[in-house]
């Protein structure tokens, strides 16, 4: 994402885990670390994508350290495509190693988010999360874990109303149980061509509206 990109080679359940870690300013310091998860391997999503890249650099521009990761079989990381079950373990693994105390934070995008919501479900409540993102939640192909209750206020749930992947009727059948606000992009698709830095500013006015001692109950 820019000079300063470190490449981390981490430790998986399927052998090495390939992530990208960039820290706020120099100067700064990180609020906490914040794991994001990319869309399915299987249709070219990789931790360069471009919403992939949008958030972490949110998540930089409010003080935290943002990882990025490659699922099993993607890139340098080891193993195949396990349909979520073994990309839930990465994602663990990777909050074991880069993220083992302090503030945490999960974003996933599409296929990433539905990941995300299993490693959330793993993490609570023994593991504090302060914030929480889901883009483009593919809750039309897969079942996407809930939010817990004491974690909504912390949750930005962000979808585009013409997704034509992942259709927003989908994702509202999700929320409505948990009543789980989602925030909709008028126009917006599932990529959101030409809408990055309006997803941008969504994520960064959710960060920013965190108090500091915003942490798990």
């Amino acid at each position: 994402m820019n000079v300063h990109t470190e490449k981390l080679r981490l430790e998986g359940a399927a052998g090495i885990v390939e992530a990208l870690r960039d820290a706020p300013a120099r100067g700064v310091a990180p609020a906490g670390v914040a794991v994001i998860a990319h869309p399915h391997p299987l249709f070219g999503g990789t931790m360069d994508n471009k919403v992939v890249q949008t958030l972490a650099r949110a998540f930089v521009s409010c003080g935290w350290t943002a990882l990025r990761f490659n699922f099993r079989g993607v890139g340098a990381s080891e193993g195949v495509h396990d349909e979520g079950r073994g990309e839930t373990e990465d994602f663990l693994a990777v909050v074991r190693q880069a993220a083992p105390e302090g503030p945490l934070a999960i974003a996933g995008f599409s296929f990433g988010a539905f990941v995300a919501s299993r490693a959330i479900e793993a993490l609570w409540p023994a593991r504090g999360l302060r914030e929480i993102v889901l883009v483009g939640t593919a809750a039309a192909r897969f079942a996407v874990a809930p939010v817990p209750a004491d974690a909504h206020e912390r949750t930005l749930v962000v979808h585009g109303e013409q997704d034509d992947t992942v259709p927003l009727a989908a994702v509202l059948d999700w929320a409505r149980p948990q009543s789980l606000p989602v925030t909709v992009v008028p126009g917006g698709g599932h990529f959101f061509h030409g809408q990055l830095p309006l997803l941008k500013g969504l994520v960064t006015r959710h960060l920013r509206a965190g108090t500091p001692d915003r942490a798990h109950p």
